[in-house]
């Protein structure tokens, strides 16, 4: 846990427990270093899940940690299901952490879900990023994801449990055939994690992660010296050639979007001179904000007004922030045709403008907080906070495996905590 720091001196984490032996086991573990608290998702798409979560909640609570359970809705059986379950348990659990006031979340994935993720990835034909597999550590959405057990067989998770007298329940989608996952777990045939092929998976994954840590450092170095991100939405390059990755990770960040663009689609256009639209970005020419390149949303990709509420996030990228009751009719949409309303006022480019964050009610504006305007029932206490899913520059990937051990010079994050006590 040391490595994944630095931690506040309460070491307060959330824990995503699912009921099943490895977040079980996590739950378990960090009690005995820290103060967590149990996130429990109910997807609610079988009978027996609320009573599942429920039971989990008690085998918690029997070794003294406290859990809440979170209920989704409006899921149902289909195509896309487990994506569309994943994005829902993410943002539900980034919502509780969020409302208890933790900012790290620490989930319970072991070595052979690594090694399961290194088989399909390369079934897939991922690059040397993908086949890196999980990060011990991830930004989403402003939480930090943790993932301390990736060199843990899950063997040794059981083992711990069935030692404590903690029993656990298995999820039977675990078991669904048509899952990709399930085919790489049988195709891997190691239920214990200790298996000879699975070590030699691992030690690729290995190699790859050190590869990706080495690029994603790359990337943060060049973005720090290169751009220029601003609160409204936009970014400056200043002029000359951008390398593909860097180039990939600012748009991405600016669109809001989970994943970059195809690697010979950002090629041709950092060949065309920076300048078109990919992945839901505009590159143009900077004009009067200086030389250079302006990347800005693309007016036509961006979201159309949705029901304001406090907590809500527009465009994928705009958090709104009231602390007040918000009237029904209040929407967050773009700007868009009242933008020149503000060009005589403001010195932002109109494609800037377009594509702000502003609040109407029954369709009349009242408010665009970047632009400092309010009017009706608004005030300056009402903000609209860029929060893109993805940073521009990860927290660098960070490669937790059998045998990576790294002196605290080699590794990213120094001991803050003992420079700076508290």
């Amino acid at each position: 846990m040391a490595a994944l720091g630095p931690w506040a001196l309460s070491r307060r984490v959330a824990v995503a427990v699912s009921g099943g032996a490895d977040s079980l086991c996590l739950a378990y573990l960090t009690k005995s270093w820290g103060d967590p608290l149990a996130l429990i998702v109910d997807h609610g798409l079988r009978p027996e899940s609320a009573a599942e979560a429920r039971e989990a909640a008690a085998r918690l609570a029997g070794f003294g940690v406290p859990a809440r359970v979170l209920t989704l809705r409006g899921l149902a059986p289909g195509s896309g299901l487990a994506e569309r379950a994943r994005d829902a348990r993410y943002s539900a659990l980034a919502k509780a952490a969020a409302e208890d006031g933790y900012s790290d979340l620490l989930l319970g994935h072991h070595a052979n879900d690594q090694a399961e993720t290194l088989l399909m990835r390369q079934q897939s034909g991922s690059g040397v990023g993908g086949r890196a597999g999980m990060s011990a550590i991830t930004i989403r959405s402003g939480l930090r994801l943790i993932r301390p057990l990736l060199s843990t067989p899950p063997g040794r998770l059981r083992a711990t449990l069935m030692g404590a007298g903690i029993p656990w329940v298995e999820d039977p989608s675990n078991r669904n055939p048509e899952a990709g996952r399930t085919r790489a777990r049988k195709n891997l045939n190691d239920p214990e994690g200790n298996a000879p092929s699975t070590a030699a998976l691992l030690r690729q994954m290995r190699a790859h992660g050190h590869t990706r840590a080495a690029t994603e450092a790359r990337i943060a170095a060049t973005l720090a010296e290169r751009a220029c991100i601003f609160p409204q939405g936009y970014a400056t390059l200043t002029a000359g050639p951008m390398d593909t990755e860097s180039l990939a990770a600012l748009i991405r960040m600016l669109a809001g979007a989970p994943y970059t663009p195809a690697r010979d689609a950002i090629t041709r256009l950092a060949a065309g001179g920076m300048r078109g639209t990919l992945g839901g970005v505009r590159l143009m020419p900077a004009g009067r904000l200086g030389p250079g390149t302006l990347l800005v949303r693309e007016a036509a990709a961006v979201q159309q007004a949705i029901p304001a509420q406090h907590g809500c996030v527009w465009d994928r990228r705009f958090k709104l922030d009231w602390p007040f009751p918000l009237p029904e009719t209040a929407t967050v949409g773009p700007l868009g045709a009242d933008a020149p309303l503000f060009r005589r006022s403001h010195k932002l480019r109109s494609a800037i403008l377009a594509t702000l964050p502003a609040v109407r009610d029954m369709h009349a504006l009242v408010a665009v907080p970047h632009l400092g305007y309010f009017k009706e029932w608004t005030n300056k206490r009402l903000r609209l906070r860029l929060f893109p899913p993805s940073p521009a520059a990860p927290a660098c990937f960070e490669v937790c495996a059998p045998g990576d051990a790294q002196t605290p010079e080699e590794h990213h994050v120094l001991d803050e905590a003992a420079r700076h006590p508290g």
